[in-house]
């Protein structure tokens, strides 16, 4: 399926539905990330195709510098060992996964996730840190993510690969892979089951907002979009 199509039969869709759809595929253990990979902030939802990117932990001593010299050191870091390969290649629709290196750093910050996201990048999903964390709640660009971070990544972490299968919360993602992420947490869905999925997700979203909607009518509540 083309991507505008993919994201037509996953549009609206909640994490509890999707997972409910890959129950109705018989993928009863696959496709939740861990609980540990959470959204920076509350109210932070995405849906899209996934874009992946594998980082690695550098093992490259840091020289003597004087203060002067490392502002040339940490820019030949950025240029040559974490370079950015990946912004030129996000297509409209895409989620940017990061395989982090697994360090206590910020691989994801106010800058680079905003730019992912003028690229066309719906939102950002890493197993690793975030920083600027105060800047990326107020641009409103849905993160997900394992912890918050400080560190800067030169010295400590080395691009390795674009669009290679990747492991975010134990959970496999290639790219081309369906992600949908919410407040429940986020799922994963194998693009070749895409169709099967959406459709029963999409059957108990409908079953779920006409129950609700009838409560609603019962309690006297105006409805809001949630059952309309």
């Amino acid at each position: 399926m083309e991507t505008a199509e993919l994201l037509r039969l996953f549009d609206g869709l909640r994490v509890a539905d999707v997972r409910d759809g890959l129950d109705w595929a018989g993928l009863h253990a696959k496709g939740t990330v861990s609980p540990e990979v959470k959204p920076l902030w509350q109210g932070a939802t995405m849906t899209g195709i996934a874009r992946t990117m594998r980082l690695r932990p550098s093992e490259k001593a840091v020289p003597p510098l004087t203060p002067e010299e490392y502002t040339g050191w940490a820019g030949r870091w950025y240029r040559e060992i974490y370079p950015n390969k990946i912004t030129s290649t996000i297509q409209q629709g895409e989620i940017v996964v990061i395989q982090s290196a697994g360090l206590p750093v910020g691989e994801v910050g106010s800058n680079n996730s905003l730019e992912w996201h003028a690229a066309g990048a719906t939102g950002v999903l890493t197993s690793g840190g975030v920083r600027d964390t105060d800047e990326c709640i107020m641009q409103e660009v849905p993160i997900f993510c394992r912890y918050r971070a400080q560190s800067m990544v030169q010295g400590r972490v080395e691009f390795d690969s674009l669009q290679v299968p990747v492991d975010i919360g134990g959970v496999l993602i290639r790219p081309g892979d369906i992600v949908v992420a919410d407040g429940d947490g986020v799922l994963a869905v194998p693009v070749e089951h895409a169709g099967t999925v959406a459709k029963y997700a999409r059957q108990e979203l409908e079953n779920d907002m006409r129950g609700r909607r009838a409560l609603y009518e019962k309690l006297g509540r105006p409805l809001d979009a949630s059952v309309q």
